[in-house]
């Protein structure tokens, strides 16, 4: 890709189109600071366009046989797998994270359009004849219509395909709003599912900030709106949505607790706790935020931690052998430096300070920090820093180090590194989260199980992906019915 490319990026009805605001957006490459794109943003009547097409081809797509649709999916798995080099790269160049996370990212994307291909078996109801004398009753699944995603910036292939494949293959239409940071690699990922021949207007993409997000909140012709970004944009995307009458998803922001207790292998937790805090620059919802160490483990599991954290090698990710990338912006490294700040002024410690960057580069970098001594009131405590930064808490016994993570008000995901048993199967039973890892760092589920989240992690009821996002993505039919005999025609 050159630099500061002119790109249209709203797709409607089969073509793309300029935004049709004044104001233009500039997506910048954060490891170098380079302008990749420029572009206007979508507006309200590039909302009213793009739902009016998404509208006009529902009907055509809904009455569309489930094994007819999904064998568009297939070309578009297909299509993803044979472009997956160019998929990644342009996700580095504009994220930040190295090559090998781009590629790994893809590949979860790419394993729920596998599972989306199940629909015909996914998508089916259930049946009970007899339900009184003569009369049978039947459950069935139908589209929903118009659907719309709202997704981050942090993972560019991947929260797409959280949810355009299950839209898609259910029978509705589907308009994906990108984080306006990020939106060359959702480009890319429209232009193959437009390859497939998929009929014009069954699948829109609308790059814009928050003029498109309230057009599309409001727009009474979309049904369901799903969500991935931080917890305070997720209520409001929520109460609008919800008060639209839609039906709304949204996955909110973490702050994730590993639990290291004596009985653990040290160097493989610490590995494993080192590449979850700072894989991605700690940019990951699912990155580890706090390690609370059991026991006597404190000294032995941070010096190892600090180890591999200090010699992690960070730059450009498309570098060969950078293991840490950018975090996205400026503005980001700037914010975590100033809470970096805060925490060290009201007496945290830092024995691992990644404030100086990476010399001899001009962009968004920050090299790896490890807190310990965060008070109970400082900030940091209880806020989602989203950077590459991992604070380390002690309690003297399991029961404690419980209790500090359960005074989070996030509930996305908290992982255990034990060989007990008894430790493992309580902390699974306990842990007051959506995803739990047991000897896991980054407890990821796979496509077929949902993405879950609690408490101020998401507001909902159906999570993304397997069988939560068929269940969103259709509603139910129940049809109750009886043929007398005596209606029946005689031959």
């Amino acid at each position: 890709m050159g630099v500061c490319e002119l790109h249209d990026l709203n797709f409607i009805a089969g073509k793309w189109h300029a935004g049709q605001l004044d104001r233009h957006f500039e997506v910048f490459n954060p490891a170098t600071a380079e302008i990749l794109s420029s572009y206007p943003l979508a507006g309200e009547e590039d909302v009213r366009l793009a739902v009016a097409a998404a509208s006009k081809a529902f009907p055509g797509w809904r009455r569309t046989p489930p094994q007819d649709r999904i064998q568009y999916l297939f070309k578009f798995r297909d299509l993803l797998i044979k472009n997956s080099d160019g998929i990644a790269r342009l996700t580095t160049q504009e994220n930040g994270k190295t090559l090998a996370e781009a590629r790994a990212e893809l590949q979860r994307g790419i394993e729920n359009v596998e599972v989306a291909c199940g629909i015909p078996t996914l998508m089916q109801g259930y049946n009970l004849e007899d339900i009184a004398s003569g009369i049978d009753e039947i459950m069935i699944r139908q589209p929903i219509g118009v659907t719309a995603a709202i997704t981050p910036f942090n993972f560019p292939s991947m929260i797409p395909l959280w949810f355009m494949p299950y839209a898609l293959a259910c029978g509705n239409a589907f308009i994906l709003k990108p984080s306006e940071r990020v939106p060359l690699t959702a480009h890319l990922l429209i232009e193959l599912l437009h390859e497939t021949g998929i009929p014009e207007g069954v699948v829109g993409m609308l790059t814009g900030g928050k003029e498109t997000v309230d057009g599309l909140l409001h727009h009474p012709d979309v049904r369901a709106i799903s969500f991935v970004g931080s917890t305070p944009v997720a209520r409001y995307v929520y109460a609008e949505g919800s008060a639209q009458g839609k039906r709304v998803q949204c996955q909110g922001g973490a702050k994730n607790h590993v639990v290291v207790m004596p009985d653990a292998d040290l160097d493989m937790t610490a590995k494993i706790v080192s590449d979850s805090a700072f894989g991605c620059a700690g940019q990951r919802c699912l990155a580890v935020s706090v390690a609370i160490t059991v026991g006597e483990t404190s000294k032995t599991f941070t010096d190892r931690l600090v180890d591999l954290a200090s010699g992690l090698r960070v730059g450009n990710g498309l570098d060969e052998g950078v293991q840490m990338g950018p975090v996205i912006s400026p503005a980001s490294k700037s914010r975590i430096e100033k809470l970096i700040d805060g925490g060290l002024h009201h007496g945290a410690k830092a024995i691992l300070d990644g404030r100086n960057g990476v010399a001899d580069h001009a962009g968004a970098f920050l090299r790896p920090t490890v807190l310990t001594d965060i008070g109970s009131d400082d900030e940091l405590r209880d806020t989602e820093i989203f950077g590459p930064v991992l604070s380390i808490q002690q309690a003297s016994n399991f029961d404690e180090a419980l209790a500090i993570l359960s005074q989070s008000r996030f509930g996305n995901a908290a992982s255990i590194f034990t060989t007990s048993g008894n430790h493992a199967r309580r902390f699974r039973y306990e842990a007051p989260t959506g995803n739990v890892g047991v000897n896991i760092g980054v407890a990821a589920p796979m496509a077929y199980f949902p993405f879950s989240g609690w408490r101020d992690s998401f507001l909902g009821v159906l999570h993304g992906q397997g069988r939560d996002a068929v269940e969103f993505y259709t509603d139910k039919k129940v049809v109750i019915e009886r043929w007398p005999k005596k209606w029946s025609r005689k031959f």
